[in-house]
């Protein structure tokens, strides 16, 4: 696959052109459709070699691999409009929640390589999670060339359709949860007297060795919050809980299929 096209030029394009970038992840052409010019400008200035355009599809949507970064509210009018140009043997990869890879065969019908995939924003730095599934036709060839170029980014399941809603809400907008609190650490031990590199290896350190303790010491949950006696965030534990339970769930029934 050496032509890429994204339709829709937004957060997560600029996601996974600056991923290919740091993988070294090279293609012969880059094309980017979106009908906003600012936002074409911004990734042109970010990203020279790439080729855009707010009034032309074509280049973006023949290419031999195209994302499609669109939200859902938008997405099928999309493919309906402009879907015709899209190469029968292209490999097609939606990646907004919600419409489900028989919405995309519907507007797609010529179309024989379909693929959903979340992907996160650990990609800007090669970190990425990034769950993926494909249509049952989709070639193995082309399956396989897209997990081996995605490895580059970070991790990349294969997972089944239906699990790529919950993945949404704790992968790829996952980060949004902590981002605030782990920047709010940093603040602290630097108002500590720490300096910011040693705050920032300390809280890096501090949080693998959270996941990997909780997940894959053997103890269970209980076992593990005993480990550290002082635990100074007890009081607000449960209003904590409540508010990731109440705001998941919500944006989880939004954005599942109906």
């Amino acid at each position: 696959m050496k032509t890429v096209g994204f339709i829709g030029g937004g957060r997560i394009t600029r996601i996974l052109l600056q991923g290919f970038d740091h993988a070294t992840v090279t293609f012969e052409k880059i094309a980017v459709f979106d009908t906003n010019e600012g936002i074409l400008a911004k990734l042109k200035a970010e990203f020279p070699t790439i080729e855009v355009s707010a009034t032309d599809s074509l280049d973006a949507s023949s290419a031999e691999m195209v994302f499609v970064a669109l939200h859902p509210a938008v997405l099928m009018e999309c493919l309906l409009s402009i879907g015709g140009a899209f190469r029968k043997d292209a490999l097609v990869v939606s990646l907004a929640p919600k419409i489900t890879l028989e919405k995309l065969k519907a507007a797609l019908p010529h179309v024989k390589n379909l693929a959903r995939m979340n992907p996160n924003a650990g990609t800007f730095v090669n970190k990425g999670y990034n769950p993926v599934c494909f249509s049952t036709e989709v070639e193995k060839k082309q399956s396989d060339a897209f997990i081996t170029m995605f490895k580059k980014l970070g991790k990349v399941p294969v997972v089944a359709e239906y699990t790529l809603e919950a993945y949404a809400v704790i992968s790829a907008m996952g980060h949004t949860y902590f981002w605030f609190q782990v920047q709010q650490l940093k603040e602290l031990a630097v108002s500590y007297g720490l300096s910011e590199k040693g705050a920032q290896d300390a809280i890096s350190a501090m949080l693998w060795g959270t996941t990997e303790t909780l997940f894959h010491s053997g103890m269970t949950f209980e076992e593990v919050c005993d480990l550290v006696p002082v635990k100074p965030m007890s009081e607000h534990e449960n209003a904590i809980k409540e508010s990731f339970k109440t705001s998941l769930d919500t944006i989880f029934q939004k954005i599942k299929p109906q």
